[in-house]
């Protein structure tokens, strides 16, 4: 199975112009993901020993915002997803799972831009946490970013789309005929 588009367009429009991310180079599609792309994965990547603080800081860092004010919009999220202010300088990797999936979703919900994608932002959560995920979420569509995602949590996918393609239709054929 390949993990590329072998046929369509994916397009998105960012600040250098709408691009086809199907048909699109590496750099191009390096490009958009730093500028028009958030993601959110099931899964923390960050690099190890650095402080959680830091980690979710990094996207608005590498975007040209100053550390201080970078760090100040990080540890907000950070409070606001209940992460004690106790674990900011440790590396996430010493933390629970959903401690850290919290860490990663701060790092995808801290940047503003026109596309935030999510892969089970919810994995390894607990209610109360899912209702803060999803009030983000809320805040990001009523701000006018578009989302996409991937939601096995079916209470918030229900609470935050307006769209659903269940990829339970789909089958080998349906993919070869489309």
């Amino acid at each position: 199975m390949s993990l590329t588009a072998d046929r369509g367009s994916i397009l998105v429009d960012g600040p250098g112009g709408v691009i086809d991310i199907a048909a699109a180079g590496p750099r191009q599609v390096l490009g958009a993901r730093k500028d028009t792309m958030g993601y959110v994965s099931q899964f923390l990547r960050c690099v190890p020993r650095v402080a959680a603080l830091n980690v979710v800081a990094e996207p608005l860092i590498e975007r040209g915002i100053g550390t201080a004010e970078a760090q100040a919009r990080a540890a907000g999220l950070l409070a606001r997803l209940g992460i004690p202010e106790s674990l900011w300088a440790l590396p996430p990797g010493t933390f629970s799972g959903g401690e850290q999936q919290r860490v990663n979703i701060a790092s995808g919900f801290v940047t503003d831009l026109p596309l935030l994608l999510l892969d089970e932002p919810t994995a390894s959560l607990d209610a109360s946490n899912r209702e803060i995920v999803t009030d983000l979420i809320r805040e990001k569509l009523k701000h006018g970013t578009a989302v996409l995602g991937v939601f096995h949590d079916v209470k918030l996918r229900d609470d935050v789309v307006d769209r659903v393609v269940s990829v339970e239709a789909f089958t080998a054929a349906a993919w070869a005929a489309a």
